[in-house]
């Protein structure tokens, strides 16, 4: 069509759009981007095909990492599991497995998460309630029971006692004699974004980094098959963030893990193929898809332009995707289940590598076999009855989310800009800066549903004056009791000084600086617990009290 006559649409269009219906106030996303009615190549000036889009599996790997996508392989249907005690979390892996999953991700509760034991005093009422209670290697044992390592990848969303985990991991792996170096999954190994948003810290940042990188260096030598680090916005996207700043504080905290292991000398083409990512699946399918676009684009140029990585898979961002928890509703729960796919659609249609879909009563309770079924289905369906597998990238050249992509690795980058001249991440963490960030973003969003600019199904509009009643899970009382005596037992069984040589090992190569990998596995086969590993560590870090700034 010749430019005349564009222009003359243009002006056509301009004119009917301003006698049409519109809304009170402007649309704007999730994360309160307003949006213009309409798209056209003038929201891309400038766009070059070649250095912005290319092809799929090239530089800067905009369209995805992986030249055929899901033509050639489907993403990892990986359900997040874990309640109650190891045995029974192992039945749900069973369970889901023959259902048809294809990876293994495991929550554990809260007592391990804060690297307690299930009979330490503050872990009351707390053990196997929001994941799986893990004390000692015998935990590991019964929870991996009857699963081929070599053949099924392993998840696990932990992170203050990540390396001790990680350590009664390998030690049963060498128990059962599976070889390390065909081990394949992710330990979450992420403690930075635990001060930003989560709070399950324990030691202060820079220990706490130290641990993550000792991983990350054990890893690249013995466990190369493993992803270190999944470096997660989830968390901070749950917190309350908006899209663009849980792409940045992501991206931020995993420049800083790149930098210490640098300092520690190690190559950064020996781990940075294994630094994989952890993204939040929200609402809004397009500005999902153009944080998952922009966050490729950004690694892939800062791995390859400031970092010097040689090797092309040290450029790819990897990343694993899990619908918004924050999202689902107690109102009208089966709603949820809607809300999962589209959020599913979104982390596909943005070039994903594994996925977890929420279940429909998850903010009631831990999911039920039926749900988590239901949920596993979602993703089934997509993958095979939608279509979206069958070409690759189909919202590329979208004028809309390629204007949205240019537009979140801008506000990222200048977000990059701020923190390296506050003094960097640490320093950010210690002004509380990410907090204000976040804060101030949750505020905002909360402020537009309650002045109902943002509907939210169920809760502010379309409210029905009886709701559902769902069967939930519900956890036998007698699980704790039982899994405090074993521990109990456990303890019982032992050579104090056994424990006494253990733990002093800890202390000492804790001090020393030394990799805390090795002596961790040896202290898990004398069966030292995960809470006495994490006191050893403690008498030598400390512990860290959150300001009251914060």
């Amino acid at each position: 069509m010749p430019p005349a006559t564009l222009d003359a649409a243009r002006l056509a269009y301009e004119e009917e759009l301003r006698h049409s219906p519109s809304r009170p106030e402007p649309p704007t996303t999730v994360s309160g981007r307003e949006v213009a009615p309409l798209y056209t190549p003038e929201a891309l000036p400038g766009f070059d095909y070649d250095t912005e889009l290319g092809y799929p599996g090239q530089y800067p790997y905009t369209r995805g990492i992986h030249a055929s996508m899901y033509r050639g392989r489907l993403w990892t249907m990986r359900q997040f599991a874990g309640f109650g005690n190891a045995r029974q979390t192992n039945q749900r892996f069973h369970f889901l497995l023959a259902k048809g999953q294809t990876g293994l991700s495991t929550a554990f509760d809260l007592p391990t998460l804060m690297g307690l034991d299930s009979d330490d005093p503050r872990a009351a009422g707390e053990v196997g309630r929001l994941g799986v209670a893990v004390d000692t290697l015998d935990d590991i044992s019964d929870l991996y029971a009857d699963i081929d390592l070599h053949q099924v990848s392993i998840s696990m969303t932990i992170n203050a006692p990540a390396i001790v985990i990680f350590a009664f991991f390998l030690a049963h792996a060498r128990e059962r004699s599976f070889d390390w170096k065909k081990l394949r999954g992710t330990i979450q190994n992420d403690i930075l974004k635990e001060f930003h948003a989560q709070n399950e810290f324990v030691f202060p940042p820079e220990p706490s980094v130290r641990l993550v990188v000792d991983l990350i260096e054990f890893c690249t030598e013995h466990v190369p098959q493993w992803n270190t680090v999944s470096i997660s916005g989830y968390h901070i996207r749950e917190a309350g963030a908006t899209a663009v700043q849980e792409l940045a504080f992501t991206l931020a905290d995993a420049f800083h893990y790149v930098g210490r292991c640098l300092e520690r000398g190690l190559d950064i083409d020996a781990f940075a193929p294994r630094l994989s990512f952890f993204f939040n699946a929200h609402n809004d399918i397009f500005e999902e898809v153009a944080k998952y676009r922009a966050a490729r684009v950004l690694w892939a140029k800062a791995m390859r332009e400031r970092y010097g990585a040689r090797n092309p898979n040290s450029w790819k961002l990897r990343f694993h995707a899990q619908t918004a928890g924050c999202s689902l509703q107690a109102q009208q729960p089966e709603v949820n289940l809607i809300r999962v796919a589209y959020q599913a659609l979104a982390a596909v249609l943005g070039g994903c590598q594994s996925l977890h879909t929420n279940s429909l009563d998850e903010t009631l309770s831990l999911p039920t076999e039926h749900t988590a079924t239901l949920a596993l289905r979602t993703q089934q369906v997509l993958a095979y009855e939608t279509g979206v597998t069958n070409t690759v990238d189909p919202l590329g050249g979208s004028y809309y989310v390629e204007a949205l992509t240019r537009q979140m690795q801008y506000e990222a980058e200048n977000y990059f800009r701020r923190i390296e001249e506050m003094g960097g991440v640490i320093a950010g963490i210690e002004n509380g800066f990410f907090r204000r960030e976040i804060a101030d973003a949750a505020y905002a969003y909360q402020r537009e549903v309650e002045l109902r600019h943002k509907i939210i199904v169920g809760v502010n509009a379309f409210v029905e004056p009886e709701e559902t009643k769902l069967e939930i899970l519900r956890l036998d009382p007698a699980v704790e009791r039982e899994q405090v005596e074993r521990l109990r037992r456990i303890k019982a069984c032992r050579s104090a000084e056994e424990v006494a040589r253990h733990l002093k090992a800890i202390r000492q190569t804790a001090e020393r600086g030394e990799n805390l990998v090795p002596v961790l596995i040896e202290a898990a086969r004398a069966r030292i617990s995960v809470g006495e590993a994490m006191q050893a560590l403690a008498d030598v870090f400390g512990r860290y009290e959150r300001p009251p700034s914060w």
